[in-house]
């Protein structure tokens, strides 16, 4: 069976699709068909490319019901999230139809010439590499930009999620799309290196883990490839003393089991100074125990199952790591005797230094608290990690957590009284071992561009 993806419904185990592998000369046709779309793309306006996104959008739509089923069986995630993932897609793609005639638009410098502008012109082929995650939006969220910049796009989605990688095709060629603007090809992640390395290829947009993204960097350095990296996070949650507690209890539990604990964006640690941690603990605590997990499709659920057994059980082991070097288990932390991967809400206290709950990401449904002394001890807590991706301030004094937000944490997405996530209108990635490059906005959409001065004397 090497020569196939097998995708396993995380919630019961069963085997539900069974996908015939791209051999190279596949692979090689539809990187060629895409370098092919690409050359009559360029040259279309901005404003039909724009009308293009619409008709993906209304595609996106059209299917939502049924793509957002195919997510929540393949991936475990809540089915109310699937649909509310679906829609955003949309909306994404309806945005950059607007947006993106402003944003592409000509800018004309004053120089010393009678004439120069700056323009921006697309670069070629996107290799899109994308994660199970979000199965639907990491990929439309890359997409969008970069189709409305005038490139085409190849997808390797991840192995455990072919369902939705051969839908999301569909969803483009049933919108009337030209023929090879987008395209799946279902391959391992061995392959990627060669596809990274084919002259026709102009650059690469990866979304995953921070061990993966090295390896897309140095094939994409090695063939001098642009690339946009969006990898891992551990985002703190900083619950100063003035925070609003009711707010701010409410918000983190559901930053924390947002995706059934698998975003890159989720609370990941809740750095809490010690005149509230008591407070902010046994609240916390509450909430995440009666909140319930199960099947994906029964609304009463907060969360569904993990992506997979191995990565349940890889959480699993983080925490009880975490326990044997003097972290306290609070709630959850065991694994339940049923089928599927399933993972209860889990919160570990005394969570410190050198503990996996404290150096690693946790990608599962597992609150850290860790106290700090006061408030700068908190931001020094708060930066003490590999990773800058997004995190949170919650206080009443709103101009004050601005300020701290905007010149203290150490994060591509910095939010104030609210959950860290992704809108198309502002820029989204991170700094340190949590990637370079932005995704969305206007930022977004010129990654992918040739900056191209024009000078007319």
């Amino acid at each position: 069976m090497n020569d196939r993806l097998i995708s396993i419904n995380p919630a019961t185990g069963a085997e539900i699709g069974n996908y015939q592998i791209h051999d190279e000369k596949q692979e090689q046709k539809a990187i060629e068909q895409a370098h092919k779309s690409f050359e009559s793309w360029r040259h279309i306006s901005l404003k039909e490319r724009g009308i293009v996104l619409k008709n993906i959008a209304k595609e996106l739509r059209r299917q939502k019901e049924q793509l957002a089923r195919l997510a929540s069986t393949e991936m475990g995630k809540p089915i109310q999230q699937s649909l509310v993932e679906v829609e955003k897609c949309a909306w994404t793609f309806d945005y950059y139809a607007k947006e993106g005639l402003k944003y592409l638009a000509n800018e004309i410098v004053a120089t010393d010439a009678k004439k120069s502008f700056v323009t921006f012109q697309p670069l070629g082929v996107v290799f899109a590499v994308m994660p199970w995650n979000f199965p639907y939006w990491q990929v439309f969220r890359a997409m969008g930009p970069a189709l409305m910049a005038g490139n085409t796009m190849i997808l390797k989605h991840a192995s455990n999620i072919s369902g939705c990688a051969v839908a999301i095709e569909n969803v483009i060629k049933k919108s009337g799309a030209p023929k090879g603007l987008f395209q799946t090809l279902l391959l391992p992640s061995s392959r990627v290196e060669n596809i990274i390395s084919n002259p026709l290829i102009a650059a690469v947009t990866f979304t995953g883990s921070t061990a993966a993204g090295r390896n897309i960097a140095e094939a994409a350095g090695r063939n001098l490839k642009k690339q946009v990296l969006e990898l891992g996070g551990s985002d703190p949650y900083i619950i100063l003393e003035d925070a609003d507690m009711n707010k701010t209890i409410e918000v983190c539990v559901n930053a924390r089991l947002v995706n059934s604990g698998q975003s890159c964006v989720a609370a990941k640690r809740f750095v809490v100074v010690k005149s509230v941690r008591k407070e902010f603990e046994k609240r916390l605590v509450e909430k995440m125990k009666v909140a319930t997990y199960g099947d994906p499709f029964d609304t009463n659920n907060k969360i569904g199952p993990m992506a997979r057994i191995d990565l349940r059980d890889q959480l699993h082991e983080q925490v009880v790591a975490s326990i044997s070097k003097g972290a306290k288990l609070l709630c959850g932390g065991f694994i339940p005797e049923t089928a599927g991967a399933f993972y209860p809400p889990t919160v570990l206290t005394n969570v410190k230094k050198g503990m996996p709950a404290y150096d690693e990401e946790l990608f599962g449904p597992v609150a850290a608290i860790i106290e700090a002394k006061d408030e700068t001890d908190a931001f020094r807590i708060a930066n003490d990690s590999i990773y800058g991706l997004g995190g949170a301030i919650f206080s009443k004094n709103r101009a004050k957590a601005e300020k701290l937000a905007a010149t203290m944490l150490d994060a591509g997405n910095c939010f104030v009284n609210d959950q860290v996530h992704s809108d198309a209108r502002l820029p989204f990635g991170g700094v340190k071992q949590s990637g370079y490059g932005r995704e969305l906005s206007a930022f977004g959409i010129r990654e992918f561009v040739n900056i191209k001065t024009v000078y007319i004397k």
